[in-house]
């Protein structure tokens, strides 16, 4: 049985709780054990049934990341028109990715074919190999940040077109589009957008429910 030290289980935590979503990076490289390592982390997350529906398309090449970046800049601009001032304005003041500027970018996909037709845990949830692959993304993304690697999750793009760009099956579904590179600023003590007032943390308590749904209001007045 694997045990943790309380300095190895102090470490989870701290990544836990230190990871961020970054949108500007350092032009240098990230070496490629480095990579290896968090493709690792990512392979090694749990999935229903142990389907492992994810795969992972690396991109490394300027075109590409152009043509990409191309989709973003088309959904950030429709996406920016959907807000009245000033929201539209604090929206606009966002930087949404870091596609050209990070030296990797990695799709992360779901084939909901994989193990099929009978996936173990998966006849009454359809929907549990996109959760499995996001859980691979989490790995990921905690694993780079204790590398001091930084990740950011690009979630305004149009799926079917980055599909196109990427010659990716049309059975299988993109589900993230990760920015990947050493943080130009470094890590924030706190989110983006909560640095910027686009909203804060709720407060844990609010979130909580024991033994059946309840509200706040509704318990406080039993």
């Amino acid at each position: 049985m694997v045990s943790f030290t309380d300095a190895e289980r102090e470490a989870v935590y701290k990544t836990i709780f230190a990871r961020r979503d970054i949108r500007r990076f350092r032009t240098e490289p990230i070496p490629e054990d480095v990579l290896e390592r968090l493709i690792g982390a990512a392979h090694h997350a749990p999935s229903v049934g142990f389907s492992q529906p994810w795969d992972l398309v690396v991109v490394r090449d300027d075109e590409t990341k152009a043509e990409i970046a191309e989709i973003a800049d088309r959904a950030i601009a429709a996406a920016r028109e959907g807000y009245k001032e000033p929201t539209k304005s604090e929206f606009a003041a966002l930087k949404l990715e870091g596609i050209r500027e990070s030296p990797i970018n990695i799709c992360v996909t779901c084939d909901p074919t994989r193990g099929a037709p009978h996936v173990l845990g998966r006849s009454s949830m359809k929907r549990t190999d996109v959760y499995s692959t996001c859980l691979a993304v989490q790995n990921l993304w905690l694993a780079a940040r204790a590398e001091g690697v930084g990740v950011g999750w690009v979630s305004v793009l149009y799926p079917y077109e980055v599909q196109e760009v990427l010659d990716i099956p049309p059975h299988v579904k993109p589900v993230a589009y990760l920015c990947l590179g050493y943080p130009e600023d470094g890590f924030p003590e706190e989110p983006v957008l909560q640095q910027e007032g686009w909203r804060e943390r709720i407060d844990v308590d609010a979130l909580v429910h024991e033994g059946r749904w309840e509200s706040t209001e509704s318990a406080g007045n039993e």
